[in-house]
Parts: structure tokens; C-alpha cells; sequence
């Protein structure tokens, strides 16, 4: 058997040895030649998979995305090609959760205003929108919700309109998929008419997909005075991204915000356990098997440790502030691709096993921490 696999996928070989011969490609320059005789294709986000790829797959039978976006699959293809699927849902859903984490964090601090008593708006309540949602619930926060899908299906309660959420909260952060159409469409959500209606001092927050944000839209509102906290992490026509905003953003990332070791390596092992599954395999191999032990493992924390010390805890395992940096010092000559495929190491907060006796211990671990027993 034949595996095709993206670059910037970590334990493939780790994983898929077993299956067979494992040949990596660059996400953005696949061909249709690299995929003859291919039987399995696993991919990211940057690859298309569509007609004109495939044109020349001749032998396969599973194609997989370890991402949870599916907008740059046409699965309809793939179905009517007979060739198997599959995504990686919820893989990177504490990632992103804990990047909107650190962003809340750092702007906390650098704005000398408290987190505590802010109404923060989650747009998009799937895997990701849901996960942060619970970990907000340990810093004295308002939570409200916008999912007009899950609404529909009686699967969210507390639900507002868009435009409503807008206008109630001090934070909005989106985690919707991308829809280009449809009464649901998210495509430019955000746009020009939405932007200009924006409170004063408004937080908006973007990890799910560079187009929900009308870009230029978004520039012309910042050069004209629109008083924004920015925090970007997708852009539209990545990796040649609108690089006139990046001046008007606080915090700026090449859209790493799942893209924690454990984030990453759970969508190779959904790929995996799907494959296992379609060839009858036991699926033996787990993340336990192969994650490297993290730098700082424990922390023992006092009594006098207090909801302000929380933020100092969030960035010693994660500060955004250091992927803003690498952005800007290196995306010229770098290029945002590169920057992507070589990103640091980043681990999730439950790397860190946490003793004391501090009250903080029950929403430390709401959090994600883990609490020594």
C-alpha cells in the first residue's frame, strides 16, 4: 500500500508504517501525477481535493483530512468515486480553545482590565465553540452563544442572533465552518456593514476561517479610526495574506491556533483508527505511544494563589504573544507557509500537573490543567 501524507502531519510514519510505504508532499504543490498508484491520501487544510487532482488516482481508496474543516474536500467526488473518507472532528478543539485562552490573557493585561465580569460572544458552537465555552466557565465570565444551526435542531438553548451577540458582548470570537452559500452562509459574516456597526473597544477574535471576516472591509474600518482589539489567526487568501492589516492587529498567527502537539497528533490518530477500521485492522497505536515528555510537567501552587496569578499559569504553557512576534519578525522573508510548517513546539495545558492546597485548584482544572490527586 501506497501513503501519500501532508509534510506538516507529525507521527504518520509512526502511525501508518504498518499499512505500508509512507511518501510525504508539500500541502500546497500536490499534483495529479504524485497520485498514481496512491491507495491512501492523508491531508491538511491547504490541499484541494478535487476533479483536477484527481484526475490521475487511479488506485485510491481513502482519502483523510486531519483537520475539521471539510470545505477544501469534494466529498460528493470522493463518494461518487467510491473512495473512502473521513475528517478528524474535535481534534484541535482544546488547541484552539486554549489559543483564545492566552489572546484573552494578554490582552487582560496589556489593557489593565480584568477578565472578570466581561460577556464574551462564541460564534459557532460545534467541537471548538462548545469546548471553550466550558473552560470559560472558571473565569467569571458571561458566556453567550450564537449557532443558528444547532438552534434549528434543538441542540442549543441560550442561542442569539448574530447581530444581537454583536451588540451584547465585549469579546466575540467565531468558530464556524466556512459556507459559501445558503441561508446559513458564512462566508464575509463579517462585513463591511457589520464591521462599521462595531461597539468602541470591541474584541474580535478569528481561529476558524479567514473569509468569515470581510478582510479589505476590515483594513478600510482600521485605517478610519475604528477603535478594534484585533486577534487573527486565519486570513483571507492565505498564505498571501492582507499584510496592510497587520499593522491595526494585536495579536497576529499563521493559522497555528490548533496546532498544538497533542492537536495535531489526534487528527494522524483519527486517520488511523478510521483506516484500521475500513481494513478490519485492531488499532493498537496510541498518543501515549509516541508524545514526547513536556518541558515542565508540575507545579506546586500556594494558597495565595489568586485569579490574577491564572494568567501567569495560561502563559507559562502558552503565551500568543510569541507566535505574534515570530509573525512579524519573519513573515517577509520567511513567507507564511514556512512559518506554518516550521511553528514551534506547543503543548496543551493538561501537560501541566498542578498540586496545593489554592481554592484556584476547581477552575484550574475546569480550565484544563491537570490536578494531582
Amino acid at each position: 500500500m501506497k501513503i501519500l501524507a501532508d509534510q506538516n502531519m507529525p507521527l504518520v510514519e509512526q502511525y501508518f508504517a504498518d499499512f505500508g510505504e509512507v511518501e510525504r508532499f508539500d500541502g500546497r504543490k500536490l499534483t495529479p501525477e504524485q497520485l498514481v498508484d496512491v491507495d491512501v491520501l492523508l491531508t491538511r487544510s491547504v490541499t484541494r481535493v478535487n476533479h483536477e487532482l484527481l484526475a490521475q488516482a487511479n488506485k485510491l481508496s481513502f482519502v483523510g483530512t486531519a483537520t475539521i474543516g471539510i470545505d477544501h474536500i469534494d466529498t460528493q467526488l470522493l463518494n461518487n468515486k467510491n473512495i473512502a473518507f473521513s475528517s478528524a472532528p474535535g481534534c484541535n478543539a482544546v488547541a484552539v480553545a486554549e489559543y483564545v485562552i492566552s489572546s484573552l490573557f494578554a490582552l487582560s493585561q496589556e489593557n489593565a482590565r480584568p477578565l472578570s465580569g466581561q460577556t464574551i460572544g462564541i460564534v459557532g458552537v460545534g467541537n471548538i465553540g462548545d469546548c471553550l465555552a466550558q473552560k470559560l466557565k472558571a473565569l467569571n465570565v458571561d458566556v453567550i452563544l450564537c449557532d443558528p444551526i444547532k438552534y434549528e435542531q434543538g441542540l442549543l438553548e441560550n442561542h442569539v442572533t448574530l447581530d444581537e451577540l454583536l451588540a451584547q458582548s465585549d469579546i466575540v470570537t467565531f468558530h464556524v465552518p466556512l459556507v459559501k452559500s445558503g441561508e446559513h452562509k458564512t462566508l464575509h459574516m463579517m462585513n463591511k456593514a457589520r464591521l462599521k456597526a462595531l461597539k468602541p473597544g470591541l474584541t474580535l477574535i478569528n481561529a476558524s476561517r479567514g473569509d468569515v471576516i470581510d478582510n479589505q472591509a476590515l483594513l478600510e474600518i482600521m485605517q478610519a479610526g475604528a477603535d478594534l482589539d484585533l486577534v487573527l489567526d486565519v486570513w483571507e487568501k492565505e498564505p498571501n495574506i492582507l499584510t496592510e492589516l497587520l499593522e491595526h492587529v494585536r495579536y497576529a498567527s499563521v493559522h497555528i491556533a490548533g496546532h498544538t502537539l497533542e492537536g495535531k497528533a489526534r487528527g494522524t490518530q483519527m486517520l488511523y483508527q478510521k483506516l484500521c477500521e475500513l481494513k478490519s485492522v485492531e488499532a493498537s497505536k496510541s498518543l501515549d505511544d509516541f508524545l514526547p515528555l513536556p518541558v515542565i510537567t508540575s507545579a506546586t501552587i500556594t494558597q495565595h494563589f489568586n485569579e490574577q496569578d491564572i494568567a501567569r499559569l495560561v502563559h507559562l504553557i502558552y503565551d500568543v504573544r510569541r507566535d505574534d512576534g515570530i509573525l512579524l519578525r519573519h513573515l517577509e522573508n520567511d513567507g507564511f507557509d514556512s512559518l506554518r510548517k516550521n511553528y514551534p513546539v506547543r503543548r496543551e495545558f493538561s501537560t501541566l500537573s498542578l498540586q496545593g492546597e489554592s481554592p484556584q485548584l476547581a477552575a484550574l482544572s475546569q480550565l484544563g490543567f491537570t490536578i494531582a490527586k
